[in-house]
């Protein structure tokens, strides 16, 4: 027989190695669907990823195209008033927790030009809201919100005027606007501002870019090594026909490549199911529209490329360690023991890249791809490093039960393939663990809280705070004290551009402040933060007015520094002034800027809502917020991107186990009938496979817990947090992974039954 020479040979042992991927009858069929559901979960987790850059742009091109220009309000830079200009005024406020945002509308003329997504312009009193918004005012749930903005609902928001599906917007109209008070525009719309993230938020972003795509790698690697074993003796079976080594990878690479490429159909099928499904499942805060989920071009094509790339090196490299002769299979990692200094290599290299995270989270901003190659490397460490330490102890197990030895023996002859699978559990438990501990730091940081006050302190910024807006914020369900502060703004007599803030107001308003013990009329306070240099006794200021620095004023001789109230921590603001009116002689209070301090009964239900509904109702154009309440929001959203992403993150864990356990019994149905025969129960045969996978895992999720403590506290120190251990979200991530292990498992027993059968006796 001649032998093809040129490309004709290699192309003729990849197509051959096709044909025996799809020729192999009912077995084969099975390990290639097992394969392609494999690959297909990864790749379809994959191209849902590389699709999240297009969901962030069709966002921020929408949130863009609603936002008004930034124009002065008198019109001298060309916006003068004509038929189409609006005066607006941004809507800012919360509902039940969520943020609600919009505008204050008054049309100057007969054709005003309106938002995007919106069909009419709203009159006084009357509402154009979003579906989301529509239904809570329309439940039971929205009677704390009814008559905040308006009384009357007379249009709804369309998509194009909305980030997502779940968002709580509002258009109202009001005749209340001056062009000194609101914003004159003749189109709505500015350019997609530069992200500018935060260096927390940055180190969030790429823990989280890590921790939940690096399994997925793992897992598609697996996934390619289904059906290992009888692949090998088919490639067996051809030596013995004469071919030699190379023709049998080739062969085998054509095998891969078929359930790599099934893999893609799969996965790109899972993607456009789940992508026009998943927006019911995101939280509203991160909502978007089916239409949004278009993936990357050139990532897209990376995954295509990559995918069956990665599976025939992966292919390739395994067989390296197997020797496929005419006569048989001679696996060369019998017997041989693991060696760990080489396994050190990459977790150690990776915890040196990490060290710059000693100096706080602004590294993250000069070198963000070194941090994300460390952190890479620190959990591909914890995948390599599992097998060694599952090798070193089950060496060292006693005897048990027949369940317990069928296990532990299985595992000494060979760990390779259930530490396979597992390793992803791992490196996924050791990321999440880091990302629990990282976020309970960044929300630590920024914790706020309400001091000594009887209830929570809410600050409330508006352009009225007489008689009758207090008397309405009184009336509030909820409301037990409204204070009123007069801020004075001061600045240096020294020639230094050093500014201070003095407030002035009653002894119980100061209080919310700082805390302060003793207070009687004539004292004057100074609030620090720790570790700050605060102003002392007979500094002089001067006034801070338009016109430049005003009369000079001097801090009491008997002024006491105090610490601030908590909800100042993160703040930035180090230090200010709290005077009672009698110490502020020789401030002018006329002009002082007002500021408003709520005390608000957190036992009463929606209090926070009736409060807002109250001050919104007189003022339309105040904004109530607690202390901290922007950063709170955001950490609710990263809390509900990293809640999205463990459940994916676990059900692909719980996929890949329960592929994986499938292939090992199938790989093993002889010899499991042939135990039955000869009177093994079945009951302790499936008890041996759930041993056969717990083994691994605990020993997976020892290592994970460990690896992740110890980022985690890196993390933290990062964060500029104290470094604690989160044992809730510890238990909580171990516990929910040592579930779907259990689970798994179970749902393999139906299989474990059929393959036992006497019929599975049989060979070919």
């Amino acid at each position: 027989m001649t032998r093809p020479t040129g490309r004709q040979g290699p192309l003729r042992d990849l197509a051959l190695g096709a044909r025996l991927a799809v020729a192999g009858g009912r077995a084969g069929w099975a390990r290639l669907a097992l394969v392609g559901a494999g690959v297909g979960l990864g790749v379809a987790l994959l191209l849902l990823a590389t699709a999240i850059p297009s969901v962030l742009d069709a966002r921020a091109d929408r949130v863009a195209a609603r936002e008004v220009p930034r124009t002065l309000a008198d019109g001298s830079d060309g916006v003068a008033p004509d038929e189409t200009t609006v005066l607006t005024y941004p809507v800012r406020s919360h509902v039940q927790g969520a943020p609600a945002e919009g505008l204050l509308l008054q049309a100057e003329g007969d054709d005003p030009v309106l938002p995007p997504g919106v069909a009419v312009m709203p009159a006084p009193g009357e509402l154009v809201v979003s579906p989301a918004l529509g239904r809570l005012l329309a439940s039971d749930e929205g009677e704390a919100v009814r008559g905040r903005w308006g009384d009357r609902v007379v249009g709804e928001i369309g998509p194009a005027g909305l980030a997502g599906p779940g968002e709580l917007r509002v258009y109202a109209g009001t005749d209340a606007l001056t062009p000194e008070t609101g914003v004159r525009t003749a189109s709505f719309g500015t350019a997609v501002p530069d992200a500018d993230a935060g260096p927390l938020l940055l180190l969030l972003g790429i823990v989280a870019l890590v921790v939940l795509l690096l399994p997925v790698a793992i897992f598609v690697t697996t996934a390619v090594r289904f059906g290992g074993e009888s692949r090998d003796r088919r490639l067996a079976a051809l030596r013995l026909v004469g071919a030699d080594v190379a023709t049998t990878r080739r062969i085998a690479a054509g095998e891969t490549l078929v359930g790599a490429t099934l893999g893609l159909a799969v996965g790109a099928l899972l993607a456009v199911v789940v992508g026009a499904s998943m927006d019911a499942w995101v939280p509203a805060e991160l909502g978007f529209y089916p239409g949004d989920v278009r993936p990357v071009p050139l990532l897209a094509a990376l995954v295509v490329v990559l995918v069956p790339v990665a599976s025939v090196v992966v292919t390739i490299s395994a067989m390296r360690r197997v020797v496929a002769e005419p006569l048989g299979v001679v696996r060369r990692a019998r017997g041989v023991r693991r060696r760990l200094w080489w396994r050190l290599v990459l977790p150690v290299g990776g915890g040196l890249l990490l060290l710059p995270l000693r100096d706080g989270a602004d590294a993250v901003s000069s070198s963000p791809w070194t941090l994300m190659l460390g952190l890479v490397l620190l959990l591909v460490g914890v995948a390599l490093l599992l097998p060694w330490l599952v090798d070193a102890v089950v060496r060292r197990l006693s005897p048990g039960g027949v369940a317990w030895q069928l296990a532990v023996r299985r595992l000494q002859l060979d760990s390779g393939t259930s530490v396979r699978a597992v390793s992803g559990i791992a490196v996924s438990v050791a990321g999440l663990v880091a990302m629990h501990g990282l976020v309970g730091a960044v929300e630590t940081a920024y914790e706020s809280g309400g001091g000594d006050a009887p209830g929570r302190v809410v600050e409330v910024y508006g352009q009225r705070t007489d008689n009758a807006w207090r008397t309405a914020v009184a009336a509030a369900p909820g409301v037990v004290d409204v204070h009123v502060l007069a801020g004075v703004r001061l600045v240096a007599d020294d020639g230094s551009d050093v500014e201070l803030l003095a407030q002035v107001g009653d002894c119980a308003a100061l209080a919310l402040e700082a805390d302060i013990d003793d207070c009687a009329a004539g004292d004057a306070f100074v609030a620090a933060a720790p570790d700050v240099t605060a102003p002392w006794a007979g500094m002089t200021f001067r006034v801070s007015t338009e016109d430049g620095p005003g009369r000079q004023w001097t801090v009491p001789a008997d002024a006491r520094t105090v610490p601030a109230d908590a909800r100042y921590a993160g703040s930035g603001v180090a230090s200010w002034l709290l005077l009672t009116p009698q110490a502020a002689d020789g401030l002018v209070l006329a002009d002082a800027g007002e500021e408003v301090r709520v005390v608000v009964d957190p036992a009463v239900p929606d209090a926070m809502d009736h409060l807002r509904t109250a001050v919104l109702r007189v003022d339309p154009t105040a904004y109530v917020t607690p202390g901290a309440e922007r950063v709170a929001t955001t950490m609710d959203t990263v809390r509900a991107a990293l809640l999205v992403g463990t459940i994916g993150l676990l059900v692909v864990v719980g996929a890949s186990l329960l592929v994986d356990v499938l292939e090992q019994l199938r790989e093993r149905r002889r010899l499991l009938a042939v135990l039955l025969a000869f009177g093994t129960r079945r009951r302790t045969l499936g008890v041996s496979v759930l041993y056969q996978v717990a083994v691994p895992v605990a020993l997976g999720l020892a290592l994970a817990v460990a690896t992740g403590a110890g980022l985690a506290a890196v993390l933290q120190r990062a964060a500029g947090a104290g470094v604690r251990l989160d044992w809730f979200g510890i238990g909580t991530t171990s516990g929910t992974a040592a579930a779907v292990v259990l689970l798994t498992t179970a749902a393999t027993l139906p299989l474990l039954w059929r393959l036992t059968r006497p019929g599975a006796l049989r060979s070919e």
